[in-house]
């Protein structure tokens, strides 16, 4: 989306269509944009200013890996060392890296702004005019690294990635493809959500054959500094950062109340209850829960008499808590 005023997001019409798409050159008047252009070590000393002495959490892989933070060749652990460094120490081994090319990897995950670098965002920022930003307040967050590979995973919550320094690639799937992106173990995980089992720098796919599939539905975002790369909640995305100094700050929120459960712990919870039932039990829940989950929401009660309707009605706090103490009741029979 080209020529979009940083004043002008549309941020109504990227909710209503639920596509990724490319705002060029929104943030590309930011400081920390600029300073990225004029060299790594600028952007590296501009973030500097607003540290606050907080260890940070760094990642680090051998040269080896080529930088993709992943399980090791027998799924029994990870091929990457983790651990909480001050600022300048992870900076120091970004210039070595640098310096010495040696193909090392290191970066810095989801790490909150306000918390960290206090002041940054206040010079670096989207405008957030639209009313759902008053009642569902985004994390903003930075990332930083050189070469780095994040494996395709899913957010439960929608994204703006503004691509502040350095280059990064980003390709996107939509939710119905996960069976063609051969997820891994629920955990642990590399990062905290699951990951597709797809090297996709060279797929195998004679090991993962719908692979095909999945790329033929994919979309490819390869984004420049001051770009900024909307997709919603739950779509599939391998990230890829390109130079020897790469940040990047995105703004995660969702619309849900925040009364509502996570539906990771419904996952859960429904491979214990169903997962292993005979079929046509499950056929027979499935269209359960596509009548009282899936279905309209309001349809489960619009023939009951509102002192009837019970959890049935409206989900709000009181409700929630209410379900909530009486589903922990239960498990804890």
């Amino acid at each position: 989306m080209e020529g979009v005023a940083p004043d002008a997001i549309p941020y109504a019409q990227l909710m209503r269509d639920q596509e990724p798409v490319i705002l060029k050159d929104v943030a590309r008047d930011w400081p920390l944009v600029q300073h990225g252009l004029k060299s790594p070590d600028a952007a590296m000393d501009y973030i500097a200013r607003f540290y606050q002495g907080r260890p940070i959490v760094e990642y680090r892989c051998a040269p080896g890996e080529g930088g993709r933070y992943f399980y090791t060749d027998a799924v029994d652990g990870f091929n990457f060392e983790r651990g909480r460094v001050p600022l300048d120490e992870f900076f120091t081994h970004i210039r070595e890296a640098m310096a010495k090319r040696t193909g090392a990897s290191a970066y810095v995950g989801s790490t909150d702004l306000g918390i960290f670098f206090p002041g940054l965002r206040d010079e670096n920022d989207l405008v957030l005019n639209d009313a759902m930003f008053d009642s569902h307040a985004p994390l903003v967050s930075i990332w930083m690294g050189n070469h780095t590979i994040a494996s395709a995973h899913y957010d439960m919550s929608h994204n703006l990635a503004c691509c502040m320094v350095g280059k990064r690639t980003f390709t996107l799937f939509p939710p119905d493809q996960v069976a063609n992106l051969y997820p891994g173990p629920l955990e642990p995980t590399p990062g905290g959500q699951v990951v597709s089992m797809v090297d996709f720098r060279e797929p195998d796919l004679d090991r993962y054959p719908r692979f095909r599939q999945a790329m033929a539905a994919g979309q490819v975002a390869e984004l420049e500094p001051g770009d900024v790369l909307f997709y919603p909640a739950l779509w599939w995305h391998n990230v890829e950062g390109f130079g020897d100094f790469t940040a990047m700050i995105n703004y995660w929120w969702n619309t849900s109340p925040s009364f509502v459960d996570t539906p990771q712990n419904t996952l859960l919870h429904a491979m214990l209850s169903l997962r292993d039932r005979p079929d046509p039990e499950k056929q027979a829940w499935k269209a359960l829960f596509d009548y009282y989950i899936f279905g309209p929401s309001d349809r489960p009660a619009e023939h009951l008499p509102e002192a009837a309707q019970g959890n049935l009605a409206p989900m709000d706090e009181v409700r929630a808590r209410r379900l909530r103490a009486m589903l922990l009741n239960k498990l804890n029979r």
